[in-house]
C-alpha cells in the first residue's frame, strides 16, 4: 500500500510538470492536422446540436446544416489554434445569433499573449454604424492621423465590409448588433489582430476634419516598449462598477451599475435606497449602459425596489437537457450543472426541461425603502442579459422612461442560468454553452430585436469629440424641464 501511494504522487507529480511545461513552451503557430481539427469541429457540433436550447431559434436547422457542412469542408490542411477559432468556428457560432453562445481561445493562447504583448493596431476607435472615428493615435510621434479623423480603409478593404468580416465572427442576440459596435470600438485591435493575424504595420485610408482624403502607413504600436506610467490605452476612463450620488440640487440622484455579479450588491441596495428615501430625492438616473448582466436574484432584486407593480421575470424557461452527458469530460463543471439541473427542472409534455419555479414565480415589490420618484434608466449595446430583464420588466410602467441605445440584449428572450465551457479535446479552444432558453415574461411578438429605449438618444460625432455624454445631458434637461414631482 505504501509504495502505491507513492506511484500515485509520482505519478500526479510527472502530470503536473508535464502540464507545466506544455504551458511553458506554447507558441501561437503550433499547427494541428486536418484530422485533429476535423475531430474538434465534430465534438462541437454534436454538442450544439444536442444540447444548445436554441441553436434554431434565428437559424432553421436546414440553414445551420449548411453553415456547418461549409464550414468543415474548409479544413482542407493543417492549421494554427486561431486559424481554426477566428476563420471555422466563429463564424459558424454567430449564425445561431445567440450573445451567451461564444467562442474564447485557450488558456495557454491567453497566458502567451498576456505574457509576450503582441503589436497592436496603432488606432483607439469608435465605432457606430459605418463610421469609424479616430479616438487617439497610440503613435505619439506621428501627426498624420488626429482624433477626429474618419478611417475610410485599412489595408485596402473598406471600412463598411471591414465591419461586416468582423462582425460575422461575433455573437449577438438575434438582430440587436448595438453591442459589438461596442465591442469592436473597445477591442478592435484584438479582433482585428484575432481575424487577420498580426501586422508590423497598417496602410490606412483616412478623412480629416476639413473633409480631404488621406493615406499614410503606420507601425505597428509595441505595448511592451511603449507602455509608460499613464497606464494601457483604453477607449473609456475606469469607473465604479456600483455607485450612488445625489446631486448638489437635491433634484435627482445618478446610479451607477455596471454588472450584476458583486456579492455585496445586496447591502448596496438596501443602503442606496434607504438613502434616496431619507434625502426625499424625486428623480432617479439608473444608468445601467454598460451592465453586461450576472445573477438573476441581482437584477430582480433591483426591479423590487423600482418596479409599480408585482412582476415576473419568465414566460419560459427550460433546457431541452437534464444531464450533459454524454459530452460531460469536454464541458467544464459537467456533473454540478447536471446535478443543478436534475434537482430544478421537470419534464413537461412539450418534452422540455422547465425551471417551473421560475416560471410561476410573481414577485412582490419591496414595501420598505421601495422608491417611487421618477426614474430614468439610461440603456445602450451593452445593456445585456439580466439587465434586459429588469428593463423589460419595468418597461412601460408609470414614471419610468427608458432613454438612450437599444439594448444588445434580446427583447423577446436570451439564453443563460446556466452557461458552462465547452473545452475542445485538440485546441482547447472555449465555447460558451448556455443551457436554458429564457422567454421574458410579457414580451414582445417580434423575435430578435433588443429593447428599444421611450426616447432614443443616438451617438453623434459632435458631442463625441466635445466629450459630452448626450444620453446623461438630455435626461437631466427632461428632469429640469419636467414638474418635479416629489415621491410619497
Amino acid at each position: 500500500m505504501h509504495r502505491l501511494i507513492i506511484f500515485f504522487h509520482l505519478v500526479i507529480i510527472l502530470l503536473l510538470f508535464s502540464c507545466s511545461a506544455g504551458r511553458k513552451n506554447y507558441s501561437p503557430e503550433k499547427r494541428y492536422s486536418k484530422d485533429a481539427l476535423q475531430a474538434d469541429f465534430h465534438l462541437l457540433r454534436n454538442i450544439l446540436e444536442d444540447k444548445h436550447p436554441s441553436i434554431y431559434w434565428y437559424t432553421s436547422k436546414d440553414s445551420m446544416d449548411y453553415y456547418f457542412t461549409g464550414q468543415y469542408e474548409k479544413i482542407k490542411d493543417s492549421m494554427t489554434e486561431r486559424e481554426f477559432g477566428w476563420d471555422i468556428v466563429a463564424p459558424v457560432i454567430s449564425k445561431i445569433r445567440c450573445g451567451h453562445t461564444s467562442m474564447g481561445m485557450s488558456k495557454s493562447f491567453n497566458r502567451w499573449e498576456i505574457k509576450n504583448k503582441p503589436p497592436m493596431f496603432p488606432l483607439l476607435l469608435r465605432i457606430w454604424k459605418d463610421t469609424v472615428v479616430v479616438i487617439r493615435n497610440l503613435q505619439q510621434r506621428d501627426s498624420s492621423i488626429r482624433k477626429g479623423d474618419l478611417i475610410k480603409h485599412i489595408n485596402g478593404i473598406q471600412i463598411d465590409s471591414l465591419i461586416h468580416m468582423m462582425f460575422s465572427r461575433l455573437s449577438q442576440d438575434g438582430f440587436a448588433e448595438n453591442l459589438n459596435f461596442i465591442k469592436l470600438s473597445s477591442g478592435f485591435s484584438y479582433y482585428y489582430r484575432s481575424i487577420f493575424g498580426t501586422m508590423k504595420e497598417y496602410r490606412i485610408g483616412y478623412k480629416d476634419s476639413v473633409g480631404i482624403v488621406h493615406q499614410t502607413t503606420l507601425p505597428a504600436f509595441l505595448p511592451a516598449e511603449d507602455s509608460t506610467k499613464k497606464g494601457k490605452p483604453t477607449l473609456s476612463s475606469a469607473r465604479a462598477p456600483m455607485s450612488l450620488s445625489i446631486d448638489s440640487s437635491g433634484q435627482f440622484a445618478v446610479m451607477s451599475l455596471d454588472n450584476f455579479t458583486k456579492w455585496n450588491q445586496r447591502y448596496f441596495f438596501k443602503r442606496s435606497f434607504a438613502s434616496l428615501k431619507k434625502n426625499n430625492v424625486p428623480n432617479l438616473i439608473l444608468d445601467i449602459r454598460l451592465n453586461g448582466g450576472g445573477r438573476v436574484n441581482a437584477s430582480t432584486l433591483l426591479t423590487k425596489y423600482i418596479s409599480r407593480k408585482p412582476f415576473k421575470v419568465a414566460d419560459s424557461l427550460y433546457s431541452v437537457s437534464n444531464t450533459i452527458a454524454p459530452y460531460s469530460r469536454h464541458i467544464n463543471g459537467g456533473f454540478f450543472n447536471t446535478l443543478q439541473m436534475i434537482l430544478t427542472t421537470k419534464k413537461m409534455s412539450d418534452g422540455k426541461f422547465h425551471f417551473r419555479s421560475l416560471e410561476k414565480k410573481v414577485y412582490k415589490i419591496k414595501k420598505k425603502h421601495h422608491y417611487s420618484g421618477n426614474v430614468y434608466v439610461l440603456t445602450s449595446g451593452p445593456t445585456f442579459s439580466a439587465s434586459c430583464l429588469f428593463t423589460n420588466a419595468v418597461k412601460g410602467q408609470e414614471g419610468i422612461t427608458i432613454i438612450g441605445e437599444e439594448t444588445g440584449g434580446g427583447w423577446y428572450g436570451n439564453n443563460g442560468i446556466l452557461i458552462p465551457d465547452i473545452v475542445l479535446q485538440n485546441t482547447r479552444l472555449h465555447i460558451r454553452l448556455p443551457l436554458f432558453r429564457l422567454v421574458q415574461y410579457n414580451h414582445p411578438n417580434l423575435k430578435g430585436s433588443g429593447i428599444p429605449p421611450d426616447v432614443e438618444v443616438k451617438i453623434d460625432y459632435e458631442s463625441l469629440m466635445k466629450g459630452i455624454d448626450k444620453k446623461m445631458t438630455v435626461t437631466k434637461e427632461l428632469i429640469y424641464k419636467k414638474n418635479i414631482r416629489q415621491p410619497d
